[in-house]
């Protein structure tokens, strides 16, 4: 099975907070959920949790990734993709 993961070099990513009530991502690979309080989407430094109250997406652009949230912002939080700790009992037996 062939996994192209890593073969590519990572978008430009660079987050912009403007007074807390608008923020700017690029470099955005996918959104796996929104709500009023909490986006959470994928860059290619990791997972990014942004937390909130009255949180919107403005604007969505995949293709170009990028993503511009208005609100007010109350943390920001990455996470890496991979635990650095080479997963659990079933990720090994599976490599």
């Amino acid at each position: 099975m062939y996994d192209d993961r890593g073969t590519h070099a990572a978008a430009p990513h660079n987050v912009i907070l403007e007074g807390r009530a608008r923020l700017s991502i690029s470099g955005v690979e996918d959104v796996e959920s929104f709500d009023e309080s909490t986006v959470v989407l994928y860059t290619g430094h990791g997972l990014l949790t942004v937390r909130g109250a009255s949180l919107r997406v403005d604007r969505l652009s995949i293709e170009g990734g990028e993503l511009n949230i208005e609100g007010t912002v109350d943390a920001l939080q990455y996470q890496d993709e991979q635990p650095s700790g080479g997963g659990g009992f079933w990720s090994r037996l599976f490599r």
